[in-house]
């Protein structure tokens, strides 16, 4: 199969779809592999690691695109990238479809086969291709949660974890799956007093039993949020339905309850935000305050880090992209059920019933 790697053109995205690694299996097992030209160089492979791995370079996307039957990268296509895109033409990819009805429109239009990395999904209802990249962005969103309350970013002014004598802040995290839990690590490592959220009793069980005594774990409600929000000086939210719009947890009315300097990072803002306030940000300019309220919404927080995330999102993808493309699409999805949740959209029909849901456009089932 002809494999295609451009260069991501998200604000300040400097991943990339495929590493040499993965470009020296495919090409060994007789796949052709096109990469646009500096597509890794934020990641740190140049146009030469991947000569030497086996591939191509083309000197543009429309190039990357045109040849290949099969495109891999990380972020969704946008708009100026939808009319490079080839009817029947598989897309391997993020796409959080749910958070955009006009990607949605335009991937029904182009008739592509859209498999996304956020719906592949195993027997326990685990993500295996989300989990690296929330992996990531839930030990980020602590990191910049604590830079963002730094008073010349707009912060309180409250150190994390405290010093001796002084009380540490207190982080609330909305989740407990893989973002919560991993953020929940980071600001319990740094001394920070921390609320870990969730509504699965069982989950709260285990994480009560794995993670430091700086962390408690509670049962989410509105009454414990309202409680908390009056003394909080960080918020992470870290909630997901898969393949659907992330539910608002906090509106408008409850930024009232937080003292001026609170910090929002909202990690869901990809699937739509689980914060009423949330529109998606950049690395460029990365916050926004709505009621004195520091919001950070940057729809591709692992982004900033393309190194560890480019090759942390490589291990997991790369035998699903051998899988299409030693056996076709319909093959693979066929025999690997995990596969076949990924696929969203084919032939311009949504075939991933949280997305119809999200639009009241047609589902049809029989993908295959």
């Amino acid at each position: 199969m002809k494999i295609g790697t451009p260069k991501e053109i998200k604000n300040n995205e400097s991943r990339v779809g495929l590493n040499t690694a993965s470009v020296s299996i495919l090409a060994k097992q007789g796949h052709e592999i096109f990469i646009e030209k500096g597509a890794g160089l934020g990641s740190g492979y140049s146009d030469e690691d991947y000569k030497t791995a086996g591939a191509t370079i083309l000197n543009s996307a429309k190039e990357v695109y045109q040849i290949t039957e099969m495109i891999v990268k990380v972020k969704e296509p946008l708009a100026a990238e939808y009319d490079l895109i080839q009817e029947g033409q598989i897309l391997f990819t993020y796409f959080h479809f749910a958070s955009s009805l006009s990607l949605t429109k335009a991937m029904m239009e182009k008739k592509a086969i859209c498999i996304a990395y956020e719906t592949v999904e195993d027997d326990l209802r685990r993500l295996p291709l989300l989990t690296p990249m929330s992996e990531v962005a839930g030990r980020m969103s602590i990191q910049q949660g604590a830079k963002f309350l730094e008073k010349p970013k707009g912060g309180k002014g409250t150190l994390l974890g405290g010093v001796p004598g002084v009380k540490p802040a207190n982080v609330m995290i909305i989740g407990g799956g893989v973002v919560g839990t991993e953020a929940a690590k980071m600001a319990a490592g740094l001394g920070a007093n921390v609320s870990l959220l969730d509504i699965n009793l069982n989950r709260l069980r285990y994480l009560s039993e794995v993670l430091p005594a700086n962390v408690t774990p509670l049962y989410s409600s509105h009454e414990t949020i309202v409680n908390l929000l009056k003394e909080v000086d960080l918020v992470i939210g870290a909630v997901l339905v898969p393949g659907a719009k992330a539910p608002k947890i906090i509106n408008k009315d409850m930024l009232s309850l937080m003292s001026p300097g609170t910090v929002l990072v909202d990690v869901a803002v990809d699937q739509g935000g689980c914060f009423e306030t949330c529109k998606p940000t950049t690395h460029e300019s990365p916050t926004y305050m709505v009621d004195g309220i520091l919001h950070y919404c940057v729809a591709n927080i692992p982004g900033a880090v393309p190194m560890t995330a480019t090759n942390a999102l490589n291990n997991v993808t790369l035998q699903f992209t051998e899988m299409i493309a030693n056996k076709g699409w319909k093959k693979a999805c066929t025999e690997n059920k995990m596969l076949s949740k990924g696929l969203n959209m084919v032939d311009g029909k949504i075939v991933y019933k949280a997305i119809s849901d999200t639009f009241a456009l047609p589902f049809y089932e029989n993908a295959v």
